[in-house]
């Protein structure tokens, strides 16, 4: 009898011990608690560094099924439907194994290994250039989930393209871009396109002598309802506006094809109509850019840009002609 005893405990033990190593390979999706704790697999593929980014192709965006309107935590989101440059600043977060095997927003399976993204309001999918600001690297990835829901994060990377950026040791601002199918098209999604001169970008413009310093965008981002009143202001004292004029100018796209800038202006002034008397098609350098203003103060474009951005969720630019 104690003979026996021993030898059920060492077999107890022996199963024991295999099963405190763990799976050698990522575990199945079903095993992992939807509410457990994210993170990597025990086994990272070794080249994962040298994934190819996604290549974009021409899909259409379709309303209903992923671009409906959801909720998600009491907050009501509306997806963009709108084939547009969308552009935004903000933090990116990555999202790994608790989700590795499941479905999409889009019905796909989410691949942790693959170079993809999940953004809460973008036509999906969509496809998405990723720059990582502190060290210039940029990714390609294909936008075919939903997510992230922290506020203040504005696009949920797979694991290998964080990887990519280097932005994989936890949360980092990022700069990401929309491609659009005229973009997709014609090539110039890829890197090092000649013909494409950057936008001048005043994000902060100096003050003049004698001026107190500009407005700053974190200030105007926390009083919405101002900046809209100082805006409505700036409407009724310009309506003059004329294409031509120069002066500070709050860009929301640019498009090879007219038509694209035609649906854009169209999109905007059906939220606000009463911007109609500031809002210019002004063809420059081969593109048709869609632009509103002039403004004769940064206060009065800053405010211009913080309501854009709420209406129509582009992340717009000013630029001075």
């Amino acid at each position: 009898m104690p003979y026996r005893i021993f030898l059920l405990l060492a077999v107890l033990l022996l199963l024991s011990a295999c099963a405190s190593r763990g799976p050698s390979t990522l575990p199945d999706p079903g095993s992992v608690p939807r509410g457990g704790r994210d993170g990597l697999p025990l086994d990272v593929p070794n080249d994962l560094a040298r994934t190819p980014d996604a290549v974009p192709r021409v899909e259409p965006i379709r309303s209903g099924g992923p671009n409906k309107p959801y909720e998600v935590g009491g907050e009501r989101f509306e997806p963009l439907l709108a084939d547009m440059p969308y552009k935004e600043k903000g933090i990116a977060s990555w999202y790994g194994k608790k989700f590795h095997g499941r479905q999409t927003a889009s019905g796909e399976t989410y691949n942790m290994y693959a170079m993809s993204a999940a953004h809460p309001r973008w036509p999906l999918p969509s496809y998405a250039r990723v720059r990582n600001p502190a060290n210039g690297r940029e990714v390609i990835v294909r936008i075919n989930d939903r997510g992230p829901f922290v506020r203040g994060r504005i696009i949920d990377l797979s694991y290998a393209a964080a990887l990519k950026l280097n932005v994989h040791g936890g949360i980092a601002p990022v700069e990401i871009q929309r491609l659009t199918f005229d973009e997709i098209r014609s090539g110039n999604w890829r890197r090092g396109e000649p013909g494409l001169e950057p936008e001048p970008v005043l994000a902060t413009p100096s003050a003049a002598p004698g001026e107190p310093p500009p407005t700053s965008t974190a200030e105007l981002r926390g009083d919405e309802g101002d900046a809209a009143a100082r805006l409505d202001e700036a409407i009724a004292n310009d309506r003059t506006a004329r294409a031509a004029s120069k002066g500070l100018w709050v860009q929301i796209g640019a498009f090879r094809a007219f038509d694209g800038a035609v649906a854009l202006k169209d999109q905007l002034l059906s939220r606000w109509a009463d911007a109609a008397p500031l809002v210019t098609t002004y063809q420059d350098r081969g593109l048709h850019r869609v632009q509103v203003g002039p403004f004769n103060s940064n206060d009065a474009a800053q405010a211009a840009a913080a309501r854009l951005r709420a209406l129509i969720g582009v992340e717009p630019v000013m630029v001075r002609r």
